[in-house]
């Protein structure tokens, strides 16, 4: 639990979002509880101050003007992290390079405003959840988002499209809606990280 609750702020943005802009992300609560224990929830707390979330990633935006079809892919970077990382987490090592290019299009120096940082968008508080001392260290980010991908996959029985909705709006919403949520965002996101998926197998 505590891991799902950290992934929430993995590919995060803090920000203070009218509705409108909200109603085209999935909405996450961040609160400190009584026990000073940090919570998310999708719905905001009563009678306490709390952070409203939104996910940001390269796939996500709605005006992206990226030709997922017949973008450029990335081969050759990181090859032997990633394969270490699929090999010790079980991951298909072609998955694994498509969420990469999907969070971060393989900037390993990428931090958002919130400070996600590297290849698969870690939090500072995600990075420690997962065991990852050094965020801007490949290998060690590479293996810290694989842990939290496996992990979805299995929670999911394998089902990759439901495992990557999960990675983007949090196991919460896919739980709520019991498929993949009604969120834009994050409808574009799956979409894009299976085409890359496909492409990626093709290619390596």
């Amino acid at each position: 639990m505590k891991l799902q609750a950290a992934k929430a702020l993995t590919l995060s943005v803090f920000l203070m979002l009218p509705p409108a802009v909200v109603a085209e992300n999935p909405p996450v609560y961040r609160y400190r509880q009584a026990n000073g224990i940090i919570a998310f929830s999708d719905r905001a707390p009563k009678n306490r101050p709390y952070q409203l979330l939104r996910f940001d990633c390269f796939a996500c935006s709605v005006q992206s003007a990226v030709l997922w079809h017949n973008t450029p892919l990335f081969l050759q970077k990181y090859q032997q992290e990633i394969t270490s990382a699929a090999k010790q987490h079980q991951l298909d090592p072609a998955l694994l390079r498509a969420v990469i290019h999907a969070e971060s299009a393989f900037d390993a120096k990428a931090l958002s405003k919130s400070g996600a940082a590297g290849l698969m968008q870690l939090m500072p508080e995600t990075a420690t959840d997962l065991g990852v001392t050094n965020v801007w260290h490949q290998q060690q980010n590479i293996q810290g988002g694989a842990a939290y991908l496996s992990s979805l996959l299995k929670r999911y029985k394998g089902n990759i499209k439901l495992a990557m909705a999960a990675y983007n709006a949090g196991p919460g919403a896919v739980d709520k809606y019991q498929g993949i949520p009604p969120y834009t965002e994050t409808q574009l996101y799956v979409e894009r990280v299976v085409l890359l998926w496909s492409r990626y197998q093709k290619a390596i």
